[in-house]
């Protein structure tokens, strides 16, 4: 028995044509449809890339403790399970982010593994003078990034240059190197079509548009502030990825035929989230409520032993459970702690496998907690304004590309174990959020009905129900006691309702973004850099008279080179549109 999971990173199921997107040239994505159980109720866990992937190796879930970081040492990892019950585990991938201080842990579970630069920023190679940049659409984020991508893209010329080609030529190697052998699993895991939405003419052909505007292919995570023409060509340079992704994937599919692997060998083709491309006014994932379009995710399996193949499966299932499916496959017995199941009676007869699933995300975000009964979709913001109290758990003290500040572990106290450390303590170190879910208020929705969530609901009794739901699954991941709390949830007697309580945040939010000709004309204003402001003693005293704690917080030195404006768009919820304007005036008069 050999097992292929051919992973894609942001993969919106909205663009896909198996899942009703007929616009979007995606052959390979239709014939996978053809050879596959497709899920249609697949929900992500924890965002984003490196949590959701402590998911796919743990099968647990992992926001409710840790925020964006490293496999930690009490972690079950399925691919090391695998290694030790001798089965060949190896992976491919130009996922930048496992090379980095946050994800330096997953890769050595697997017996080999192959790296592949260039993808979204990775400083790869060196060139001291910058590179020449074509006018883009203004941003706010990821400046050195973008600098270092200009200059990796001079590398890739050719589509045969391209990591995403180069991940999958080596998968396709490994195949033929070893397709006659057995018990192997193969990881092949693109970063595409992640941002940036580079691809070539070929694929950006299929997307005509009669845009003229600057370079626009790298979104910041934001309230909209762009133009219809400028997110339509966004949408498109999006599609052209996503299209060169689908012929990466037919590759993979070509050679399972040509060298008849199909009767004993399993495929899983998955992602780890999707991405709002404008709507629900937003771009990209983090800040707002995880949308369908960002966590309600596409799912194939081909499971060989029961030869299910082009049907349609609705039974609610999660990321967390594609660990536990490779374990079962290959006869290995998952642990205690995995909260995730096998599939393989869910592929076989669309068989149940749980009552409803959490997602969220946590730490450096502290986003809002979620459940799905697979037809309802509840949002439990923060009870209280301020989005507190925030900790994290760990033992491995790193974030994406860095590790944790000094100030913050001066500050870390030890913690009892948790149920699932294997009696293990960790350290316990304060949380910063960048952004507040109460701005947004709770939100619940039937997706029956309202498939596109446009309009939530307030119905006392559905909100109860999924909110007992919500603290089964807390309870039942063992969450830490500031979950509880941060949720209004702590206490005995049934839980608190907040969607009626908050529905003032919920039509607040739903209003345009704020944008710069919403405020006065004057030498200093919301849209002048932070650092500049802070920079005279007068417009400093403002903004620590509105802003309060805010100027003090450990984020203040990442929001120098923004605007007050550029913050609100992008970490919203942080400063109110009242505040917003007050300041505004404030610095008109100085």
């Amino acid at each position: 028995m050999r097992a292929i999971m051919v992973m894609f990173d942001s993969l919106n199921r909205r663009f896909l044509p198996p899942y009703g997107a007929d616009r979007i040239h995606a052959p390979n994505f239709r014939r996978l449809a053809e050879r596959t159980a497709m899920f249609d109720t697949c929900y992500g866990g924890s965002m984003p890339c490196m949590p959701a992937r402590r998911e796919l190796h743990t099968g647990r879930y992992n926001f409710l403790h840790r925020s964006w970081g490293p496999l930690e040492p009490f972690d079950d990892s399925a691919p090391e399970m695998l290694k030790l019950a001798g089965v060949y585990t190896h992976l491919v991938t130009d996922h930048q982010h496992y090379w980095g201080d946050g994800g330096a842990t997953y890769h050595p579970r697997f017996n080999t593994f192959e790296f592949f630069r260039g993808q979204e920023g990775d400083e790869w190679k060196g060139h001291v003078a910058d590179p020449v940049v074509p006018e883009t659409v203004p941003y706010s984020s990821n400046a050195e990034l973008r600098r270092q991508d200009w200059i990796n893209r001079r590398y890739m010329a050719e589509e045969a240059d391209h990591p995403q080609t180069l991940t999958f030529d080596a998968g396709l190697h490994f195949l033929r190197t070893n397709h006659a052998e057995d018990r192997w699993f193969l990881q092949i895991e693109t970063f595409d079509p992640h941002e940036p939405f580079f691809s070539y003419e070929d694929y950006r052909k299929l997307y005509p548009d009669d845009y003229d505007g600057p370079h626009f292919d790298w979104p910041d995570y934001k309230k909209v502030t762009e133009t219809p023409a400028q997110i339509e060509h966004l949408r498109n340079q999006y599609a052209a990825l996503l299209s060169m992704c689908d012929r990466s994937l037919g590759r993979v599919l070509d050679l399972m035929d040509e060298l008849a692997m199909w009767d004993d060998t399993m495929l899983i083709v998955c992602t780890d989230h999707g991405l709002l491309l404008g709507e629900h006014d937003w771009l990209g994932k983090n800040a707002p409520p995880f949308y369908d379009e960002t966590i309600h995710i596409p799912l194939f399996v081909w499971d060989p032993r029961s030869g299910v193949a082009g049907e349609r499966r609705r039974s609610l299932v999660q990321t967390i459970d594609i660990a536990p499916t490779l374990l079962e496959f290959f006869g290995v017995d998952r642990t205690p702690d995995m909260q995730g199941v096998p599939l393989r009676e869910a592929i076989a007869a669309d068989a149940p496998v749980r009552r409803a699933g959490l997602f969220g995300l946590f730490g450096l975000f502290g986003g809002h907690v979620s459940v799905t009964d697979g037809r309802h979709v509840y949002m439990r913001a923060c009870a209280e304004p301020g989005n507190r109290p925030l900790a994290e758990y760990t033992l491995m003290p790193t974030l994406m590309r860095g590790r944790f500040p000094v100030e913050t572990l001066r500050e870390a106290t030890m913690a009892a174990p948790f149920s699932f450390t294997k009696g293990v303590p960790t350290v316990r170190v304060p949380g910063h959020a960048y952004t507040d879910p109460y701005a947004f208020g709770s939100l619940l929705y039937d997706l029956d009905g309202d498939p596109d969530q446009r309009n939530p609901l307030i119905d006392d009794e559905l909100e109860l129900r999924m909110a007992e739901l919500l603290l089964d699954l807390l309870r039942a991941s063992d969450a830490p006691p500031e979950q509880y709390e941060r949720l209004g949830l702590a206490g005995d007697g049934p839980p608190r309702l907040l969607v009626r309580e908050q529905w003032a945040q919920v039509e607040a939010a739903a209003l345009p973004s704020p944008r710069r000709e919403d405020f006065p004309d004057a030498r200093l204003s919301v849209d002048t850099p932070v650092g500049e402001l802070i920079a005279e003693p007068a417009a400093e005293a403002v903004l620590r008279a509105h802003l309060g704690a805010l100027m003090d917080s450990p984020l203040l030195p990442e929001a120098l080179p923004l605007s007050l404006l550029e913050i609100a768009n992008l970490a919203y919820g942080l400063i109110a549109r009242d505040t917003l304007r007050a300041i505004a005036a404030d610095l008109a008069r100085l």
